[in-house]
């Protein structure tokens, strides 16, 4: 059970993980050894998975972000299986969902360029044996960054 001041821990760090316990303490009006035992404890419950930097991809020469719908054209737990482990051996698929309607997976990629997206799609996805059919959206601005979760 969260109380109010797990809820006000828990969107501190998403502002910043880097939060010492005591300014964590400072915060939430707590010692800086009970905001320590408090983060600890949600971490141990799994309410905070990890801690990441968020890198910026066009700094990296990650200049073109899709969205790629696929749609299998068998819908077995082997075809699932190797689908989902090809995706995951693929470093410019960086997240992935299963989905209702047309599309049986969403996922979003960051590539160099088009001809790298291009590559993706027609030498990895579409040649997959279980894949029928594959449909990718351009990013073209991202108005919202990726945003914390609502505490």
């Amino acid at each position: 059970m969260l109380d109010d001041t797990d809820m006000r821990l828990l969107s501190a760090l998403q502002k910043n993980a880097h939060l010492t316990a005591q300014e964590l303490g400072d915060i939430l009006n707590l010692s800086a050894s009970q905001a320590g035992r408090r983060r600890q404890r949600l971490e141990g419950e799994g309410f905070i998975e990890s801690y990441v930097a968020r890198l910026n991809p066009n700094r990296l020469g990650l200049s073109v972000q899709a969205f790629v719908q696929v749609q299998l054209g068998t819908h077995g737990p082997e075809q699932a299986q190797s689908f989902a482990t090809l995706i995951d051996t693929r470093p410019e698929i960086v997240s992935a969902w299963t989905m209702t309607g047309d599309a049986d997976y969403l996922l979003r990629a960051y590539c160099d360029d088009l001809s790298a997206l291009n590559r993706l799609i027609h030498e990895v996805l579409l040649p997959h044996p279980a894949v029928s059919r594959v449909q990718s959206q351009i990013v073209m601005d991202q108005l919202k960054r990726d945003a914390p979760l609502p505490t």
